[in-house]
C-alpha cells in the first residue's frame, strides 16, 4: 500500500517576479503547490539573464581595451587578467537551483592603485532592473597587495541608482590571496533611469580582483520546488499505524485483529508542530483582544518584547521592578505559552542604561553580579532558552570595561544560578550578506571563542530583521553556523515592505528558509500586528484586526506544515501516511456498529518507517 496523501492539500499562492506572474508561472506554482513538483523529471534549466551582459549594445570588451564595461570609481586604475587555477563553484552552488552553475572562468578586473576605501571599479546595469523584483548579486573577489590581518579585509559590493541611492548589495570579509564567493541582493521600488554595481572596502594600496560579477533575478519558482522537496527530507516521516489485540486474551491472534478493522476508516489528525513558531508580547499589546486572539491562535510560545531588558526592569539604579515581566509570563501560563528569556544583558552601549554607563569598573562588576543573581534566581526553571548577552557582534560595552572574560563570565554565571535553560548568543544581519561585523565566520568565531573559556553555549540566536532576502544567501549562512552543532533559531524576524506583495512574499522565503533547514529548530516573529511593532510596514495583522496578506501568507503556511490524512485500513490492519514532525491524534471506527476509538501518538525525527502499534 502507498503511503496516504496529505488530507486537503494547501493551494498555496506563491508570487514569482514580485507579483507580477504571467499566466503560465502561475499555472507551474499551482502545479508545483498541489502535485509537490516533479523534480525528478525537471528538464535541465538555462542560465539566468545576468544583468551586466550587454545584449546587443554598442559596447564591447574590445571598445574599452577588454574591460567589459567595468571603469574605475575614485583613484584606482584597472586592467584585465586571467587566473589559470580559477576557484572552484562554492560547495552551496548546488543549492541555488533554477540555473545551471557556469564555473568561474578565470578572467578578472584588476583595481589597483587605490587611495582610498572608497576608490574601486564600477559598472552600468545593462538591463534595467524592474520594480519590486528581488535580484541576487553574485560573483568572486580576491585581494592582493597586501599581508595577511588576522580576520581580512570587508569586500563591498552595492548597487546604485541613478541618484545615488543605495539600494542593496553584499560584502565578504575576505583573505588576502584567497578567491571568495560573494552574495547579495537588493531590489528597487520604481524604474530607475540608471543602476550600476559598485565594488570597494579595502584599505588604501589593496588591489581588488573581481571575477564574474553577475546580477540576475531570482527565480523564485525554482526556489519553491527545491525547499519543498527539502522540507519533506527534513521535517516528515513515513508512519505506519499497525492495529493489534490488546493481549492473545482477546481470543484472537494478529490475523483475526486485522480483519477486525480491515476496511475501517480512519483519520489521522496533527494537533501540534515539533517545529515551534512564536512571537513577543509587550504590555501594551496583550491589552488588544485582536493581538491576544491572532496571538493564542497561530503561536507557540512567546518573548517579552521590552519587559525583562535591564534598562526596563531597573531604569533608575536600585529601583528594580519585574511587575510587568510578571503580568506578561502569568498571561503566558493562563494561555499555556512558554516564555523565552530576552535578555540578561544587551552588549550595544546605547541599548545599556546612563545610569550604567555611568559606573566605574568595581561598580560596573558589581552591579552586573547584581542583576545576574537578580533575575535569574527570580526565575528558576521558568524558561527553556536564555539570551545572555546581546548583540555580542555589534558591541562590546561591559567587554571593554570589565576584560574579555566577561562575557564567558555571563554565560558560566547563569548557567550556575539556574542550569535548565539553553544559553543562546543572539545577534542580527548575520544572515542577509550585508554586514563585515555580523559574518558568520565571525558569529562562529564569537562563539568559540565563548566555549574556549568555559561558556555553555545551548544554541545560535539569528534575529531576522530582514529586507529584500534571498533564499541561498540565508542557506549560506545557516549553513556555516550548522558546523558548530548548535541548534538555530530565528529569534526576531521581520520583514518591512510597503507593497503588501511583497512583504508576504519576503516573509515567505524567510520561513521556508528557516524550516527547511535541519539546523533550525524554531522561529519567533519579533511582532505582528500594526500598532504594536518596533518596524514599520511589517504587519501581518492590520490595526483592525484584519489579516494582511503577509498575514494570510503566514496561516497558509501553518496550515501546509500540518498533516492530516484519511483513509481505511487495509488487509495487514496497517494504516501508512507521511507526515510532519509532532503530535497526533487517530480516530478509527472499527466494527459492525461503526465504533470510535481514538488514540494519541507523536511521530519523531528519524530516517527509518516509524512503527506505532494502535492497541484497540
Amino acid at each position: 500500500m502507498a503511503f496516504a496523501e496529505e488530507e486537503v492539500p494547501l493551494a498555496m499562492k506563491f508570487m514569482a517576479d514580485g507579483g507580477n506572474n504571467t499566466e503560465e508561472e502561475a499555472a507551474i506554482a499551482m502545479k508545483l503547490t498541489e502535485t509537490g513538483g516533479s523534480e525528478d523529471e525537471e528538464e535541465e534549466p538555462a542560465l539566468p539573464v545576468n544583468l551586466l551582459e550587454h545584449h546587443g549594445g554598442s559596447c564591447s570588451e574590445e571598445a574599452d581595451g577588454g574591460l567589459g564595461g567595468w571603469a574605475a570609481a575614485g583613484a584606482s586604475t584597472l586592467s584585465v587578467h586571467h587566473d589559470h587555477a580559477p576557484p572552484p563553484l562554492s560547495a552551496t552552488a548546488e543549492d541555488v537551483p533554477g540555473a545551471r552553475m557556469r564555473k568561474p572562468s578565470g578572467r578578472y578586473i584588476l583595481a589597483a592603485h587605490r587611495a582610498d576605501e572608497k576608490d574601486g571599479l564600477c559598472r552600468e546595469i545593462s538591463h534595467a532592473p524592474k520594480p519590486k523584483v528581488t535580484y541576487r548579486v553574485a560573483g568572486w573577489v580576491c585581494l592582493e597587495g597586501c599581508p595577511s590581518v588576522d580576520g581580512g579585509h570587508p569586500v563591498h559590493v552595492e548597487v546604485l541608482t541613478h541618484d545615488g541611492a543605495r539600494v542593496g548589495g553584499g560584502v565578504l570579509v575576505a583573505e588576502p590571496g584567497k578567491w571568495a564567493e560573494i552574495k547579495g541582493a537588493f531590489r528597487v521600488d520604481e524604474h530607475p533611469r540608471r543602476a550600476e554595481v559598485y565594488v570597494h572596502g579595502p584599505p588604501a594600496g589593496v588591489d581588488i580582483k573581481v571575477m564574474d560579477l553577475r546580477v540576475c533575478a531570482v527565480d523564485k519558482i525554482a526556489r519553491l520546488r527545491h525547499l519543498r522537496k527539502k522540507t519533506d527530507k527534513v521535517r516528515k516521516r513515513d508512519v505506519v499505524l499497525k492495529f493489534n489485540r490488546r493481549s492473545e486474551e482477546d481470543g484472537a491472534d494478529a490475523e483475526a485483529a486485522a480483519a477486525a478493522v480491515n476496511g475501517a476508516s480512519i483519520r489521522v489528525l496533527q494537533v501540534e508542530n515539533s517545529f515551534p513558531i512564536g512571537a513577543c508580547i509587550s504590555k501594551s499589546s496583550i491589552q488588544n483582544p485582536a493581538f491576544v486572539d491572532f496571538f493564542t491562535k497561530h503561536f507557540d510560545l512567546a518573548v517579552l518584547e521590552n519587559e525583562l531588558k535591564w534598562y526596563y526592569t531597573e531604569a533608575v539604579q536600585g529601583q528594580v521592578s519585574y511587575a510587568d515581566a510578571d503580568e506578561l509570563i502569568a498571561f503566558c501560563d493562563r494561555h499555556k505559552k512558554p516564555v523565552r528569556g530576552h535578555c540578561i544583558f544587551w552588549a550595544v552601549e546605547n541599548s545599556v542604561q546612563p545610569w550604567v554607563r555611568a559606573l566605574n569598573a568595581d561598580q560596573l562588576r558589581a552591579a552586573v553580579e547584581s542583576r545576574l543573581r537578580g533575575l535569574v534566581s527570580r526565575y528558576v526553571g521558568r524558561f527553556p532558552h536564555y539570551e545572555v548577552n546581546n548583540e555580542m557582534l555589534h558591541g562590546a560595552f561591559f567587554r571593554q570595561r570589565l576584560g574579555d572574560d566577561i562575557d564567558a563570565h555571563m554565560f558560566r554565571e547563569t548557567a550556575a544560578i539556574d542550569p535548565a535553560p539553553a544559553l543562546f548568543v543572539n545577534d542580527y544581519n548575520v544572515e542577509s550578506a550585508n554586514d563585515p561585523n555580523a559574518t558568520p565566520d565571525k558569529y562562529v568565531a564569537l562563539v568559540t571563542d565563548l566555549q574556549r573559556r568555559g561558556a555553555a553555549v545551548g544554541g545560535i540566536g539569528v534575529q531576522g530583521h530582514v529586507t529584500h532576502p534571498v533564499g541561498d544567501v540565508i542557506c549560506d549562512a545557516l549553513d556555516k553556523l550548522a558546523a558548530t552543532e548548535l541548534p538555530v533559531w530565528i529569534t526576531e524576524l521581520d520583514v518591512s515592505a510597503a507593497d503588501e506583495a511583497v512583504r508576504a512574499d519576503d516573509l515567505e522565503v524567510m520561513l521556508r528558509e528557516a524550516f527547511a533547514h535541519p539546523a533550525v529548530e524554531g522561529i519567533m516573529l519579533w511582532g505582528f500586528m500594526q500598532g504594536h511593532m518596533w518596524r514599520s510596514h511589517g504587519q501581518l495583522v492590520n490595526a483592525d484586526g484584519t489579516l494582511s496578506q503577509a498575514g494570510n501568507r503566514f496561516v497558509g503556511l501553518r496550515q501546509e506544515w500540518t498533516s492530516h490524512a484519511r483513509g481505511t485500513v487495509d488487509a495487514n490492519g496497517h494504516f501508512k501516511f507521511r507526515g510532519f514532525h509532532g503530535k497526533y491524534v487517530v480516530e478509527l471506527a472499527a466494527g459492525a456498529g461503526g465504533k470510535q476509538v481514538r488514540r494519541a501518538f507523536d511521530v519523531h525525527k528519524g530516517d527509518e518507517p516509524l512503527v506505532v502499534d494502535m492497541n484497540l
